[in-house]
C-alpha cells in the first residue's frame, strides 16, 4: 500500500508516493554532516578568532563527536525542518499501520561481542526505525552493524552514543510507535506555528527538550551550544524576546528564597561563608553591612541585598545574557561546567546555563563596535562588572520541540521532559508540576 493511498484515508495535506517514502526511509539517522559554506565562514571567525585557545571554557567535545553524524546547519525553526518533520510522519505512519515495532527485553546490560537470542529482536527493532541495514540480516551476535545502530539510535534520542544496550536506551526503544507518531503530530503543528512567523535574520534558539541553542544567521546555524535548563517542577518557560545586553563579570544576588532556605542556615553553621563565596550584604542605600552585624539565627532573613562579587566561583562566571520578559529568566555561565556532560541537563530554577558562552558572546557582539574577542579576554580576566548594550538587538526564542528532522531526513527525539506533548505513555508524565514562584528562576 503507499503512502499516497494512506493519505487520502487520513486527509493529509501532502501526498509521497511510495518511492519517495522509501528514499526517505533508507536515510533516516544514516546521513553525514553538511556545512553551507557561508555558516562556516561565520563559524571560522568565531572559532578561530586569536585568543580563544587560551580560555580553557567549557567545550564539551563528546557532546560534539556524538552530534556531529546527525546535526546539520539547517535550523529547527525552518521550513525545511518542517518540511522534513512532515516525511517522517508519513514514515512513522506507516510503521505504525505494520503493527509497530517490537518490545525489547533484554537479561542484562549487552554491548559489541556479546551474543544472546535478545539481540534478534533488538536487530528487528532497529531495522523497522532505519537504524540497522536490514541486509544484515537476524542473529543473536551483538556485532560491529549492531554496535553501529545503537549507537546511532542513542545519538538521535539524545542519549549516550555508547553502543551499550541498558536501561535508558531500552526505554527509548520500547515507547510505541504510535506514541512517537503522536510526537511527531504534535511538534509539526507547534513548529509549523512558529516558522509562520517573523524569526529575524540573526536569532537564537533555545529548545528546552533538546537542552541546546542554536544561533542562526541568514538561515544557517553557526552555533550550536549545549545547555542546561530548568527542572521538571522549576520549568524554564516558553518566550520570544530580544537579547539586548551582555554583561561580563556579572554580580550575583541571591533571591529571597535561597536567602532564607540556604544561606541563613550555612551562616549559622559556618560563618565565614559569605566571605569565602564573596557574598557581600549591601542595604537599599548601597552601603556594605558587616555579616557580624546579623543575627544568623533569627527567624527570617535580613532586609539585605546578597551580592556576590564577579569572578570565577560566582554563579553566573563570566556572562550574563540579558532579554526581556516576564519570568525574570535569562542566559549565563557557570563555574560548574562539568554538568554539561550530563545527558540529562534539567538542573536549574528556569534559566538557561550556556555552554561555550564566550563564542555565543562573540556572535552576539560582533555587530557591536569595538568588542573583540581579545578585548572581552581582558575585561573577564579584570574581574570588573561590564555590562554592554548591543548595537542591533537578537531575537531569542525559547522553544518545545521534542520532535524534529534535519534537512538529510534525520529523525530526532528527546523525552517531552515536561509532559507538554501530553503521551501517557512518555517517561515523566505522571510527575506533578508545582508552581514556581517568580523569585526561584533566579536560582541557578
Amino acid at each position: 500500500m503507499s503512502i499516497e493511498m494512506d493519505c487520502k484515508k487520513k486527509d493529509c495535506s501532502k501526498r509521497v508516493s511510495r518511492r519517495l517514502f522509501m528514499q526517505s526511509a533508507a536515510s533516516l539517522g544514516l546521513a553525514g554532516l553538511s556545512v553551507p559554506s557561508f555558516a562556516q565562514t561565520v563559524l571560522d571567525a568565531v572559532v578561530n578568532d586569536g585568543g580563544r585557545a587560551n580560555w580553557g571554557d567549557q567545550f564539551d567535545s563528546r557532546f560534539s563527536r556524538i552530534t556531529a553524524k546527525i546535526n546539520s546547519n539547517t535550523p529547527v525553526l525552518s521550513e525545511a525542518t518542517l518540511a522534513n518533520l512532515q516525511q517522517a510522519i508519513f514514515v512513522y505512519q506507516d510503521i505504525t499501520n505494520r503493527g509497530g515495532w517490537p518490545q525489547v527485553v533484554i537479561p542484562r546490560s549487552l554491548r559489541i561481542g556479546d551474543v544472546d537470542p535478545s539481540v534478534q529482536v533488538l536487530r528487528e527493532r532497529l531495522i523497522l526505525s532505519y537504524d540497522l541495514d536490514k541486509r544484515v540480516g537476524i542473529s543473536s551476535a551483538f556485532d560491529s552493524y549492531v554496535d553501529g545502530a545503537v549507537r546511532n539510535f542513542q545519538a538521535r534520542h539524545g542519549l549516550l552514543a555508547d553502543g551499550i544496550l541498558e536501561e535508558s536506551t531500552i526505554q527509548a526503544m520500547n515507547i510505541p510507535a504510535e506514541i512517537r507518531l503522536q510526537q511527531l503530530n504534535k511538534n509539526y503543528a507547534r513548529l509549523q506555528a512558529l516558522v509562520s512567523g517573523n524569526l529575524g535574520q540573526r536569532y537564537v534558539m533555545v529548545n528546552i527538550p533538546a537542552a541546546y541553542i542554536e544561533a542562526v544567521q541568514d538561515g544557517s546555524v553557526v552555533l550550536r551550544n549545549t545547555a542546561i535548563v530548568g527542572k521538571i517542577d522549576r520549568q524554564t518557560p516558553i518566550l520570544n524576546s530580544e537579547i539586548y545586553q551582555v554583561i561580563l563579570n556579572p554580580f550575583w544576588v541571591a533571591p529571597r528564597s535561597i536567602v532564607q532556605k540556604d544561606i541563613m542556615p550555612l551562616m549559622r553553621q559556618d560563618p565565614t561563608y559569605l566571605k569565602r563565596n564573596n557574598i557581600r550584604l549591601v542595604n537599599n542605600k548601597g552601603v556594605e553591612i558587616p555579616p557580624e552585624q546579623i543575627d544568623w539565627n533569627a527567624p527570617k532573613a535580613p532586609n539585605l541585598m546578597f551580592r556576590q562579587d564577579p569572578g570565577k566561583i560566582n554563579a553566573m562566571s563570566s556572562t550574563k545574557i540579558n532579554f526581556m520578559n516576564p519570568y525574570s529568566v535569562y542566559m549565563h555561565d557557570t563555574p560548574q561546567r562539568g554538568l554539561f556532560n550530563k545527558i540529562m541537563r534539567f538542573e536549574t530554577s528556569g534559566c538557561v546555563r550556556v555552554s561555550n558562552v564566550r563564542d555565543l558572546n562573540v556572535w552576539l557582539l560582533s555587530k557591536t563596535p569595538g568588542w573583540t574577542r581579545q578585548r572581552m579576554e581582558r575585561v573577564i580576566e579584570s574581574r570588573v562588572n561590564t555590562p554592554i548594550k548591543l548595537a542591533n538587538k537578537v531575537p531569542i526564542h525559547f522553544v518545545y520541540i521534542s520532535a524534529w528532522s534535519s534537512k538529510d531526513h534525520v529523525v530526532q527525539l528527546r523525552e517531552d521532559i515536561y509532559n507538554l506533548d501530553g503521551n501517557s505513555l512518555a517517561p515523566n508524565s505522571s510527575i506533578p508540576r508545582k508552581p514556581i514562584p517568580e523569585e526561584d528562576f533566579l536560582s541557578n
